[in-house]
C-alpha cells in the first residue's frame, strides 16, 4: 500500500502519541489540552439569597408518623461573579428528617458564610466543606449542592440530566394518597386514575386490618390494570408487617415501603423474608453509607433515595452506583417540594439507568406552581426540561412576595 506524504505524517503522529515519544501529536494533543484549561470557566461565589419559602397544601397531607399542613421549605439562589445563577430548594420534612424550616434557615445563615468566595463548580469541594450539616440539615446541604449543580450545567451549556450522563428524557412517577378513610381514598385514587396515572401509591401503617380494607376500596375503584405501591412510613412492629405483606398480598400490590421503624434493619430484614411482596427501604436509607449497610444486611429488594434525606444530587447518584454494583434496582421519591427540588430529582432518575421506580408528586397538593420551567407532568409522564443547568427558577413575582432572610 503506498502513502502520501500528508498520510505518512498523519499516521507517524499518531503512533508517536500512542507510544508517548513526543512525535507530532503529543505536542498538539497538550498544547490543546492546555488552550481548554484556560478557556476553562473560572467563577466564585459572591451573593447567596436565602428565602423562606412557604407553599400552604389544599389538605393536610397525613403519613403513619406524622401530618403536614404546608410545605415550609427554604430557597437559595447563588450567584456568582460570572452572571450565572443557580437556585435550590430545602424541604424539611420534621417526622423524617427531623429538621424544620427554623433550623433550615439556620444552617443557611452559616453555610452562606462558609461559601462566599468558594468556586461553585468544585462540587467535592463545597461538599466537603458544608458536608457535616448533612446529620442535623440534609435537606440544607441539598439545597446548596443543588444550585452548584445548577451552576454547573449553564456553565456546560447542558441539561443535567444529560451532564450527568443520562439519556431519559421521559418517564413514569406514580402519585400518592394519604392516610385517610377508605371511602375518600378509593375517591383520590379514582381522581388520579382519570387523570391517566398508570401507578397508584397508597399510604399505610396504622392499622394492618384498616389497611387492607383500604386498598381493597382502592383495587375495587381503579381495577386491575393500575399498579399499587403501599408506604408504610414505619408504622409497623415486625409482627404487624409480615401480617398485612400476606394479607395484602392478593390485591396485587407492586411494592412495600419502609414498614418497619428505619433503626431496626434485622426487623427489615425478617419481614423481607416472610413477605410475598418486595421490601423497599425509605427512611433507613439516607447515604451512601446506609446503602452499604443495607445491601450487606439483604434487608431489601429496592431502595428509595431521596434527595432531601441524602443531602443533594451526588449523594443521590453514589446511592445508586452502590446499588447497580448489588444488582439492585432504585426509586427516587420525593416529600412536599415545589418543581425546584423536583426537576433536580428528575435529573437523577433520568441519569441513572438502575433507577427505574419514580414517585415525584411532591407538589400535587400545593395551592399555588411558582416555578418556571422544570419537569412537567401529564397523565403520570415526566418530561424533562432541556435548558441547562436544572432548567427552571421561581417566577419573580412570586419571589418578591418571599421574605428573603
Amino acid at each position: 500500500m503506498s502513502l502520501s506524504r500528508k498520510q505518512f505524517l498523519k499516521f507517524l503522529g499518531l503512533g508517536s502519541l500512542a507510544s508517548g515519544l513526543g512525535g507530532f501529536g503529543l505536542p498538539l494533543a497538550a498544547a490543546q489540552a492546555a488552550k481548554a484549561r484556560s478557556g476553562a470557566p473560572r467563577m466564585a461565589i459572591k451573593d447567596i439569597e436565602i428565602y423562606a419559602f412557604d407553599l400552604p397544601l389544599v389538605a393536610p397531607f397525613r403519613i403513619s408518623i406524622g401530618e403536614m399542613k404546608a410545605a415550609n421549605d427554604v430557597l437559595v439562589r447563588v450567584r456568582t461573579d460570572s452572571g450565572l445563577v443557580g437556585v435550590g430548594e430545602a424541604c424539611p420534612f420534621p417526622p423524617i428528617t427531623g429538621e424544620t424550616q427554623a433550623t433550615n434557615i439556620a444552617a443557611a445563615r452559616a453555610i452562606r458564610d462558609m461559601l462566599i468566595g468558594r468556586d461553585p463548580l468544585a462540587i467535592d469541594d463545597v461538599l466537603r466543606l458544608i458536608g457535616p450539616v448533612v446529620h442535623s440539615n440534609p435537606s440544607m446541604v441539598a439545597a446548596f449542592e443543588m444550585a452548584c449543580f445548577d451552576i454547573l450545567g449553564q456553565a456546560a451549556g447542558l441539561p443535567l440530566y444529560r451532564l450527568l450522563g443520562g439519556t431519559k428524557s421521559t418517564f413514569e412517577s406514580d402519585i400518592t394518597t394519604g392516610i385517610d378513610t377508605a371511602e375518600a381514598t378509593a375517591a383520590s385514587t379514582r381522581k388520579h386514575a382519570g387523570l391517566g396515572y398508570k401507578t397508584l401509591k397508597i399510604k399505610i401503617g396504622v392499622d394492618p386490618d384498616q389497611d387492607f380494607e383500604r386498598l381493597r376500596a382502592v383495587r375495587q375503584a381503579v381495577g386491575d390494570g393500575l399498579t399499587l405501591r403501599v408506604d408504610a412510613n414505619q408504622g409497623y412492629s415486625v409482627p404487624q408487617a409480615i401480617y398485612s405483606m400476606k394479607k395484602i398480598a392478593p390485591l396485587g400490590i407492586q411494592l412495600v415501603e419502609q414498614p418497619v421503624v428505619a433503626s431496626d434493619v434485622d426487623g427489615l430484614k425478617a419481614v423481607r423474608a416472610e413477605s410475598p411482596i418486595p421490601i423497599m427501604a425509605d427512611e433507613a436509607l439516607f447515604g451512601p453509607a446506609d446503602a452499604i449497610r443495607l445491601i450487606k444486611a439483604e434487608a431489601c429488594d429496592f431502595l428509595n433515595i431521596k434527595l432531601m434525606k441524602a443531602g443533594g444530587i451526588l449523594n443521590s447518584v453514589r446511592i445508586a452506583h452502590i446499588a447497580d454494583a448489588a444488582n439492585m434496582r432504585c426509586m427516587v421519591g420525593c416529600m412536599l417540594e415545589s418543581r425546584i427540588a423536583l426537576t433536580a430529582a428528575a435529573h437523577v432518575v433520568a441519569s441513572q439507568a438502575n433507577i427505574v421506580f419514580a414517585d415525584l408528586d411532591g407538589n400535587a397538593d400545593h395551592t399555588a406552581d411558582p416555578v418556571v420551567g422544570g419537569l412537567t407532568t401529564k397523565g403520570g409522564m415526566v418530561t424533562m426540561p432541556e435548558t441547562p443547568g436544572l432548567g427552571c427558577d421561581v417566577d419573580p413575582t412570586f419571589l418578591k412576595k418571599l421574605a428573603r432572610i
